[in-house]
C-alpha cells in the first residue's frame, strides 16, 4: 500500500461530506474563504477593542488582548491559507519550489505571530501575578504550538533541503499532510476554548454574567462559530480530491535542484 493512503485517510473520511458540499468552483470558494477570514480577524479585533479596552504592551489587560488577535490571525487564518497553497490552480503545473517557499513562508509568519501571542499572555500574567499554564486551554494551545514548530522544521528538512532523499520525501509527505490538518484542527479548538474561557473570566458581575448572554457574549460566541466554520471549510477543501494537485505534475526530482557542494 502506498504510504500516502494511511495517516490522512481518517481525516478524509471525517471531512469527505464537507468536501462534497463544496459545490463552488475553487476560485470563488477561495474568495468566500478569504472574506470569512477577514471577518474573523476583524471580529476578534473589534471584540478586544470595543469590549476589552483596546491594545497596549504595558502588562495590563490591554496587553492580553493581543493574544487572541495574534492567535486567530496566525494559527487559524494564515495557517489555513498556507494549507491551501497547493490547491491553487497555478500550482498544479510547472516548478513546485516557488509554491513550497510560499507555503513555508506563510507557515513561518503564522508561527511568528503565535510566538508574539504567547509573549503577550505571559507578559500579562507576569505583570498581574497570574500563574501560567494551569488551564486546559493553555495546555492544548501550547501543545499545538509545539507540534506546529516540529511540523515546520520537519517539513523544511524533508522538502526544501537539497540533501533530503526522495524516499524520505515520499515517506514523510502523508505524515506532514496528516499533522498539518491536525494542527489546524487543534488551533481552532484552542481559539474556541480560549474565547469561552475569557468570557467566563470577564462576564461575572451582576447583569453582565455570561449566563445572561449579554451583547459581548453573543458577539464572542458568534466569533467562535465563524472560526469553526473557517476550519471546517479549509479541512473540507483539503479533503476534496478534485482540488488536489496531481502528483504526476510535480515529480520530486524537480522540487529542489541539487547544489554542487564544495564547488
Amino acid at each position: 500500500a502506498k504510504p500516502s493512503a494511511l495517516p490522512f485517510s481518517s481525516f478524509r473520511r471525517i471531512f469527505r461530506p464537507a468536501a462534497e458540499m463544496l459545490a463552488l468552483p475553487f476560485l470563488p470558494f477561495c474568495a468566500l474563504l478569504a472574506a470569512l477570514a477577514l471577518v474573523c480577524v476583524a471580529s476578534v479585533s473589534a471584540w478586544c477593542q470595543y469590549w476589552r479596552g483596546g491594545f497596549s504592551w504595558d502588562g495590563t489587560a490591554r496587553t492580553f488582548n493581543w493574544h487572541p488577535v495574534l492567535m486567530v490571525t496566525g494559527m487559524v487564518v494564515l495557517y489555513g491559507a498556507a494549507a491551501l497553497v497547493y490547491r491553487l490552480p497555478p500550482a498544479w503545473s510547472g516548478a513546485k519550489l516557488p509554491w513550497k517557499l510560499l507555503h513555508g513562508a506563510l507557515a513561518l509568519l503564522a508561527f511568528i505571530l503565535a510566538v508574539l501571542g504567547l509573549e503577550a499572555v505571559f507578559r500579562f500574567h507576569k505583570a498581574q501575578g497570574i500563574p501560567d499554564m494551569y488551564s486546559l486551554h493553555s495546555w492544548v494551545g501550547l501543545a499545538t504550538i509545539l507540534l506546529f514548530s516540529c511540523q515546520w522544521v520537519a517539513g523544511f528538512s524533508a522538502f526544501l533541503l537539497p540533501c533530503a532523499p526522495a524516499w524520505l520525501r515520499a515517506f514523510y509527505k502523508p505524515v506532514h499532510v496528516f499533522f498539518g490538518s491536525a494542527v489546524l484542527f487543534l488551533s481552532v479548538a484552542s481559539c474556541v476554548s480560549g474565547i469561552n474561557e475569557k468570557l467566563f473570566f470577564s462576564l461575572k458581575n451582576g447583569t453582565m454574567e455570561y449566563k445572561l448572554l449579554p451583547a459581548e457574549a453573543v458577539f464572542a460566541n458568534a466569533l467562535g462559530l465563524l472560526l469553526v466554520l473557517f476550519g471546517v471549510l479549509v479541512l473540507g477543501a483539503l479533503a476534496k480530491p478534485s482540488w488536489k494537485r496531481p502528483d504526476s505534475d510535480s515529480p520530486d526530482a524537480r522540487q529542489v535542484p541539487a547544489l554542487p557542494f564544495g564547488a
